[in-house]
């Protein structure tokens, strides 16, 4: 951490801002410290503590991505959000799931307006595509979250806040948008109160899309709705209930990605468009929630809540998976696998909260105490093909030739599993001065999952975990602030070894160190971070086993002592009127006990910029912006699986070298209420690749698109 305390030392340099920026603060008026149409929100977060605490008052690295951010980038998916927000990133599985990662590790907590909710592998049921048109905004702690999700990684925790139905005058939004691969989309926002004294209040989103893909054969057709009611059962209390529905219809849907070797050993090059995928694939998914949250303030000083969610996310599928080499006179590939299923994976979850302020020593302090139980049912049935066409014809453009098998009438037993968890928490917040505020908490985790996993009985879990967590933060002047914080780590995970036998689970610690500042009366929030994670047991790629007539499964190694240690930078808010910007830069290193590089398919260094500016004078209903997303070189190790022998392994790295994106955006108010907007991505046409090494394979990302939108609010 050494080499990094300079950069901290750097970033105090921030406290000698320029007169003339605190002049600028000071003038701005008390109730404009931020307004709708910002990159920065003045609301407390539970994501990481807890205690109900603002953005500058968490010991961590938080990063908000509002709705005027995902309006001005035209974000579309949970995994377009994670693309452009600060220090994580996505690798594309294929057209349905996406990985998310963060300071190396893999995120696999995700929330729920604060609940944690378990998705499927990789997002298999649809999870990491549910459209965020439904949601207000995307809260993204990075670091360990253990006091409040459990079992997890120390990478970050993503929670996913819905819209309320706050106001009571009826308003809302209508949208309508046409890009590239004609893809069309039609939404809209409407809400306000029923009843006369305004204690009732509704409202509902809507979204239906369709389009094709600069991928072959790919077409989807997606509908989304969501409805809540919020009432104000008494002056103190609130009853919340709503419910959310998505359907994905992806045709020509790939199952993986794309081969890298002939059979002579060379590389393939195939063009951007080509698919592994067969005109008769396809992968349906639904994705439910229903939920019910009821709050109550006994006074100004303690408050109760109670939340139930239960999650269904849901897939049927037919498939085929490609794998091995391709033969380059014949276009004949290794293998072939025809699949189906359907898939229905429940989640029920109930949580409460008790919190207020308690007097000690002359000041107040707050305190948190929670439980949560869930309980998430898996069942997925599979249906044996009917026909294995001895290979499939692999040219450079178009799909597969492999013929549709037909499929079995009768289920087999996929998958059935039960995955139970059980926490109890709680925190406090001592503020042991005006200055100085101390933060320490615990939770005891219980995690289990047993069952049948294709073939493989599981049963594996902790109980009674018991994961502390520790903060402070130390206000240098009003507008600085420095913090720490540290906590354990645990994880059961499903990874196995070339004996197909289950990892240890993931153990280890995480420890931050950082400076939070706000310029402008708040409206411009700085943060920088150090970092520093130790863990034991990391799942590292070790070989692809492919049984006979079945799916190839990647078998992992466990590595020891793995420390992951870098900073992260962001900058983001309003420094002048009119001028929005997000900017973000991390950096990170990862190597085991034996200084062996750890994780290398994540990039080392990221940074994202987005900004956007209103004209202005007669020029005031335009704004223009653009931005840049970096990713430094990534690479998974392997081998070359045709000049390798037991004895004379060829090592191959399946590399990406680092890439930038470019994006631009205008829109224009043609009147108060309707607005033109118009969104170019990747503005170079830049070459990438979304995903290497996985399963000996890689996938293409997105080349040049456009969206055209209008939107008209009332």
């Amino acid at each position: 951490m050494t080499k990094y305390s300079l950069l901290l030392g750097s970033a105090l340099a921030l406290l000698a801002v320029p007169a003339a920026a605190q002049t600028a603060d000071d003038a701005q008026p008390q109730d404009d410290v931020v307004v709708e149409g910002r990159y920065t929100i003045p609301d407390k977060i539970d994501t990481a503590t807890g205690l109900g605490l603002t953005v500058r008052e968490t010991p961590q690295s938080v990063s908000i991505i509002t709705a005027q951010r995902i309006l001005d980038q035209n974000l579309i998916s949970i995994a377009d959000v994670i693309q452009n927000g600060v220090g994580v990133t996505v690798n594309e599985v294929d057209d349905v799931r996406n990985n998310f990662y963060a300071r190396g590790f893999e995120i696999r907590n995700t929330q729920l307006d604060g609940v944690p909710t378990n998705w499927t592998l990789a997002g298999g049921a649809g999870e990491t595509n549910i459209d965020v048109s439904i949601f207000e905004r995307v809260e993204i702690v990075r670091g360990a979250t253990g006091l409040l999700s459990g079992a997890g990684d120390p990478s970050a925790s993503v929670n996913l806040v819905r819209k309320h139905a706050d106001a009571t005058d009826w308003g809302g939004y209508a949208n309508a948008s046409y890009g590239s691969w004609d893809t069309v989309r039609l939404s809209g926002d409407v809400g306000g109160a029923i009843t006369a004294d305004g204690r009732v209040r509704v409202r509902a989103v809507g979204r239906y899309e369709q389009g094709n893909s600069y991928i072959d054969l790919y077409k989807n057709k997606k509908f989304v709705l969501y409805g809540v009611i919020d009432a104000d059962v008494t002056d103190n209390t609130l009853l919340r209930v709503g419910m959310s529905h998505q359907e994905a219809q992806p045709d020509g849907a790939t199952w993986g990605a794309l081969p890298t070797f002939y059979s002579d050993g060379s590389l393939t090059n195939w063009p951007r468009s080509k698919t592994p995928a067969a005109p008769w694939t396809h992968w349906n998914t639904t994705n439910q929630n229903i939920f019910a949250t009821i709050r109550h303030d006994f006074n100004d000083r303690w408050s109760i809540v109670a939340n139930y969610n239960r999650v269904r996310n849901a897939q049927q599928t037919e498939l085929l998976y490609l794998s091995g080499t391709v033969d380059r006179a014949t276009g004949q590939i290794q293998y072939a696998f025809p699949y189906k299923d359907e898939g229905n994976n429940v989640q029920n979850s109930f949580d409460g909260q008790i919190k207020g302020l308690v007097k000690l020593f002359g000041r107040d302090h707050e305190i948190v105490l929670g439980a949560l139980t869930s309980s998430q049912d898996r069942d997925t049935s599979t249906f044996a093909a009917l026909s294995f066409p001895p290979g499939t014809n692999f040219e450079q453009s178009g799909g597969t030739t492999y013929p549709y098998p037909g499929f079995s009438t009768t289920a087999s037993v996929g998958e059935k599993t039960k995955i139970k968890q059980e926490g109890y928490y709680g925190a406090v917040r001592l503020n042991v001065s005006d200055s100085l505020k101390i933060i320490g908490g615990g939770r005891l985790a219980s995690w289990n999952i047993n069952g049948v996993q294709f073939g493989v009985t599981t049963d594996y879990g902790n109980k009674n975990e018991f994961i502390p967590y520790v903060g402070a933060l130390y206000d240098i002047t009003p507008n600085h602030r420095l913090y720490g914080s540290f906590t354990k780590i645990f994880q059961p995970q499903n990874a196995r070894d070339r004996n197909l036998d289950l990892l240890a689970p993931l153990d280890g610690k995480a420890y931050e160190i950082g400076l939070k500042s706000a310029f402008f009366n708040e409206a411009l929030q700085t943060s920088v971070a150090l970092f520093r994670i130790e863990q034991d047991n990391v799942a590292q790629n070790d070989i692809v086993i492919t049984p006979p007539n079945g799916l190839p499964q990647q078998t992992y190694r466990a590595a020891q002592g793995v420390t992951s240690q870098g900073f992260e930078l962001e900058v983001t808010g309003r420094p002048l009127p009119g001028w929005n910007v997000n900017f973000g830069y991390s950096q990170f290193k990862a190597e085991d006990r034996d200084d062996v590089a750890a994780n290398t398919d994540q990039p080392r260094r990221l940074l994202k910029l987005f900004t956007t500016y209103t004209l202005p004078g007669a020029l005031d209903r335009v704004t223009v912006g653009g931005g840049v997303n970096y990713r430094s070189k990534a690479y998974t190790a392997s081998t070359n699986p045709v000049l390798s022998t037991l004895t004379n392994p060829v090592p191959f790295n399946f590399e990406q070298k680092g890439y930038a994106l470019v994006s631009l955006m205008t829109r224009v108010a043609l009147t108060e209420r309707l607005q033109l907007q118009a969104n170019l991505e990747n503005l170079f046409d830049k070459t990438f690749y979304s995903q290497v090494g996985f399963f000996d394979q890689y996938r293409y990302g997105a080349p040049r698109n456009f969206t055209i939108s209008a939107n008209y609010r009332f």
